[in-house]
């Protein structure tokens, strides 16, 4: 066979007209012909099953000697079909690489079931940047945020970052004093039960717009905007939305910053992720738990 579903040239050899039989070579010339047509038949009814059953034994023989004698082509070179390989990928993050308990992990987490522990555990690398402080990577990554915005044209105000047991009771009997038990339970988190206990947690402030500081309406800020669209790049969450309260227990605050590593900021991002308790396996919610 030459190209792939079509036959190779057939050779029909010349028949002489026996003495006597009075047959003329005009006629021999047709008749050689229709049986080199009537081959051509059969082989294509042959490509199909169960077709050409029927062929008269003479154009199968005609056929049979045409493709005895055929003259090969050069066969078509033989391709080797092989997948693709498949494109490596980085290995998943180890989810356990830090600890979600332990106060001086950076991944520790704390909510109204999981305060730090113990509940008057103090960090012992804090690093002042501007007027607050936070632990040393933390403190590291938030200046470079800081650089950064900057360098945009946008100067993001600082409030507060680590906060003692001792400072957070007192913040906290403040606004029962001022608000009443309720908000406070909403707004303020118990002494022992903040994250801003861990130096890992800040708030931010807006030059621009001076009155949405700890408002909602810090998002709608120049510096509230940079950050919601920037704050990852350094390893960064905004740890409380609207969106997910349900989980963290806190309504949203977009000033509100939580330092994590760029690594798990990634891989919550890759997951559509918005919270440490959902990435990390943590319960949370708005109740506290039993002391």
């Amino acid at each position: 066979m030459g190209e792939r579903g079509r036959p190779g040239r057939r050779t029909v050899a010349h028949v002489a007209p026996k003495r006597g039989a009075g047959a003329r070579p005009a006629l021999l010339v047709v008749g050689v012909v229709a049986s080199a047509l009537a081959g051509w038949g059969a082989w294509a009814m042959a490509a199909e099953p169960g077709a050409g059953e029927t062929a008269d034994a003479s154009v199968t023989a005609v056929t049979q000697t045409a493709t005895a004698t055929a003259t090969p082509s050069t066969p078509s070179p033989s391709v080797t079909s092989e997948a693709p390989a498949e494109p490596s990928t980085p290995p998943g993050l180890d989810l356990t690489t830090y600890s979600a308990s332990d106060p001086s992990s950076i991944w520790v987490v704390v909510n109204k079931q999981h305060p730090v522990t113990p509940l008057t555990w103090a960090p012992d690398d804090l690093v002042a940047v501007g007027s607050l402080r936070l632990r040393a990577e933390a403190a590291e990554h938030l200046q470079q945020l800081l650089d950064a915005a900057s360098a945009d044209g946008v100067h993001i105000g600082l409030r507060t970052g680590y906060r003692s047991y001792d400072q957070q009771a007192a913040i906290r009997a403040d606004l029962e004093a001022r608000k009443g038990y309720e908000h406070a339970e909403k707004y303020s988190a118990r002494p022992g039960y903040s994250e801003h206990q861990t130096g890992l947690a800040l708030d931010l402030d807006s030059t621009t717009q001076p009155g949405c500081g700890l408002k909602l309406c810090f998002a709608d800020t120049v510096e509230g905007q940079w950050v919601a669209a920037h704050a990852e790049e350094f390893g960064f969450i905004i740890r409380y939305t609207d969106d997910n309260a349900d989980v963290t227990g806190y309504s949203g605050e977009p000033w509100h910053l939580r330092y994590v590593g760029t690594d798990l900021v990634q891989y919550m991002a890759e997951h559509d992720l918005t919270t440490l308790e959902e990435t990390l396996g943590v319960t949370g919610g708005d109740t506290y738990a039993e002391p």
